[in-house]
């Protein structure tokens, strides 16, 4: 009973070292995948701590550019606006410089247009009656070609202008004395109705103004030709425009000579007599035959000769400026109240020969005489 007891003990002992002996080898099989993780863990964190390394010097050099670029980009910033701010001057500087160039030009246009007002002849030639005599001898050395002239000889005189602006007037008196009193007055009252006016009289000083004279020489033989085609050689074009020029059936004449120039395409015809070339003129045009028929423009050749030019200035003696007025009534009541007013010889006037007045926003140009220097 006893034996069977401690072999029952036995075996059990055996079973145990040996389930015990199982529990080890399996805790040693866990142990060594353990040790596998655990290396392989400190292998990939190895690796990991090298890229995370890799990728911090990556990001350092990174940041190291990074700051290198935004200096660069910092200093072209500064660079471009520097640029731009010296643009921006140069940009002042040349709209400045055209806005000073605009206003030269402007200023000068106007002083242009106002030379040009000033020196612009505008001279009407009115027409005379002559009654043909006898011819004129002329010696050789006054006409070596023997052509016969019409001869004209013109005073022109430019009148004196002076501007009439807004609120002024002009008076001219018929006596010297009376202008010359009323500019002692340094000004005068003017009753208009239940209102009164207070003017500054003022002397006038007219424009510049010239006087010349045009000795004017048209010759009866000669004509010019414009127009004239370059369809046919020049000496071609010279004999037909002899031909077309000959032919009295046309008002043409015998032809002495022909010049041409083709270029231009004008000519000039030397007519034989005397006459012919008058009469062509006033037509203004002629036909002529080239390679087919042509009209052409004629005219009177003629030269001129500006001879005694004089240029003057002045004041006037029988007019006087009233400066300053008022439109206290309309333009035509004012005119008469002032004409009224400097009529009257107890306010040192006289007799008016002429009165302009013209009312404030108005201009106008106002023409003098030579002779009475009358408006």
């Amino acid at each position: 009973m006893a034996d069977a007891q401690n072999k029952r003990s036995a075996l059990e002992h055996e079973d145990s070292l040996e389930e015990a002996r199982r529990e080890l080898k399996e805790l040693k099989t866990k142990v060594e995948k353990a040790e596998d993780v655990k290396s392989r863990l400190i292998l990939e964190s190895l690796e990991e701590d090298e890229a995370k390394k890799e990728a911090q010097e990556e990001m350092l050099a990174c940041m190291k550019q990074q700051e290198s670029l935004k200096e660069e980009f910092t200093q072209n910033m500064k660079e471009v606006q520097t640029e731009l701010q010296k643009l921006s001057r140069r940009k002042q500087d040349l709209l400045e410089e055209l806005r000073r160039c605009q206003e030269e030009l402007k200023a000068k246009r106007e002083e242009s247009c106002s030379l040009k007002e000033t020196f612009t002849i505008r001279a009407h030639i009115p027409e005379a009656e002559v009654r043909f005599v006898a011819p004129e001898e002329e010696s050789s050395e006054e006409s070596p070609c023997g052509d016969q002239l019409i001869r004209g000889v013109f005073t022109i005189i430019q009148r004196s202008g002076f501007p009439l602006k807004g609120g002024q007037a002009l008076l001219t008196f018929e006596e010297e004395k009376v202008a010359a009193q009323i500019l002692r007055i340094p000004r005068c009252q003017v009753s208009c109705d239940d209102k009164s006016v207070h003017v500054k009289p003022r002397r006038v000083a007219l424009d510049s103004s010239v006087k010349f004279q045009v000795n004017l020489n048209v010759s009866r033989t000669h004509l010019k030709v414009f127009g004239v085609p370059a369809a046919l050689p020049e000496q071609r074009t010279k004999d037909r425009l002899e031909v077309s020029f000959s032919r009295p059936s046309r008002g043409g004449g015998e032809v002495k000579s022909v010049e041409y120039e083709p270029t231009t395409g004008e000519g000039l015809v030397t007519f034989l007599h005397p006459g012919v070339a008058e009469r062509l003129a006033l037509r203004g045009t002629y036909d002529i035959h080239l390679d087919s028929g042509v009209e052409v423009k004629v005219g009177p050749s003629y030269d001129y000769e500006l001879q005694k030019f004089q240029t003057f200035c002045g004041t006037t003696t029988r007019t006087v400026l009233l400066d300053d007025i008022i439109d206290v009534e309309d333009e035509e009541d004012l005119q008469d109240h002032l004409e009224i007013h400097f009529q009257k010889p107890s306010n040192n006037g006289g007799e008016i020969e002429c009165i302009r007045y013209i009312s404030k926003g108005k201009a106008l140009r106002a023409f003098f005489c030579e002779d009475t220097q009358d408006v």
